[in-house]
């Protein structure tokens, strides 16, 4: 089911994959250079309604306008805010997640919307090469219950230099920012995406 809510920042959309006995809701947006047809989100979407969690897939104001850059962080904040409501309607606890930028967003605003947990997909640390940029404050700062998964080989920062924080970590390894695998790889794709997948479903069952 798709849903269109307006926004301070625009039209957004989500896109639901709901649970039948639902105990909690999972939203989780995209990054700066990609939508919700990222690998990582459809497999979530695919899998977790099983395991009692419904997805929404949120593509901010600026991907549905088709535009090709995203916004200040301020603006994606807003749009953020503006959809919250209508993933909080349900009552259930609401788990706000989002891939690369996205984690930054729902690290940034996970406390003051009430969020219950975290889920940061590809959290990028610094930029490539810039480790002196880190933006591991956002991270640390989310105030809830927060799952980081990191591809072992993401130039936005491996697994290895997060800090240490009360944050579970799972790796992919040998995963790049989008947790695409090199084919010499002792894993392929599929088991890659699964890595995530089930880290996820595990961390969920534990959440109150």
């Amino acid at each position: 089911m798709t849903q269109i809510i307006e926004t301070d920042a625009g039209t957004a959309r989500l896109t639901w994959h709901r649970a039948e006995r639902a105990r909690l809701v999972l939203a989780v947006s995209h990054g700066a250079g990609g939508g919700i047809e990222a690998r990582d989100l459809r497999a979530l979407a695919r899998v977790l309604p099983a395991h009692g969690v419904s997805v929404a897939l949120v593509e901010q104001p600026w991907r549905v306008a088709g535009k090709k850059l995203a916004p200040a962080p301020k603006t994606l904040d807003a749009g953020w805010r503006g959809l919250w409501p209508a993933v909080a309607k349900s009552g259930l606890p609401v788990i706000a997640g989002g891939r690369s930028a996205g984690a930054r967003v729902a690290c940034r605003t996970a406390t003051e919307l009430g969020a219950a947990a975290v889920l940061a997909l590809s959290f990028p640390l610094h930029p490539p090469g810039r480790p002196e940029k880190s933006r591991a404050g956002e991270l640390l700062g989310s105030g809830v219950p927060t799952l980081v998964v990191q591809g072992g080989n993401d130039p936005f920062g491996r697994p290895e230099e997060f800090p240490e924080g009360s944050y579970e970590l799972v790796e992919v390894p040998y995963g790049d920012h989008g947790f695409a695998v090199p084919r010499r790889a002792p894993l392929d794709q599929d088991e890659a995406v699964r890595i995530v997948t089930d880290g996820v479903v595990r961390w969920s069952a534990s959440l109150p």
